[in-house]
């Protein structure tokens, strides 16, 4: 284990002494960034995975809504289809700038 440094004079003047913060090393620093780093990179990945099972059942909404407008047992016309696809690209209209 490392040891930990003691402040100077100027740095006890300004944080009021050694008592008033507690001090790490940098190992112990490095380590807890490490930690925190990892955290947010598996909160990170969970929140994109969310976004998209989201996005996925938002679309098929949208699938869902449209078919509900066709006539049974008529073949899909490709105007519809196109249609469709660009009520899901501009579903979300901040995300095209």
């Amino acid at each position: 284990m490392t040891e930990k440094k003691e402040l100077s004079q100027l740095g006890r003047q300004l944080l009021g002494g050694a008592q008033a913060i507690e001090l790490f090393t940098q190992e112990e620093f490095d380590k807890a960034l490490a930690e925190a780093y990892e955290e947010v990179i598996v909160w990170s990945k969970e929140a994109v995975k969310m976004a998209i099972l989201m996005e996925r059942e938002e679309c098929a909404k949208l699938v869902d809504a449209s078919y509900e407008t066709t006539i049974p047992n008529d073949p899909i016309s490709a105007d519809w289809l196109l249609t469709l696809a660009e009520q899901i690209r501009n579903r979300i209209p901040t995300q095209k700038q």
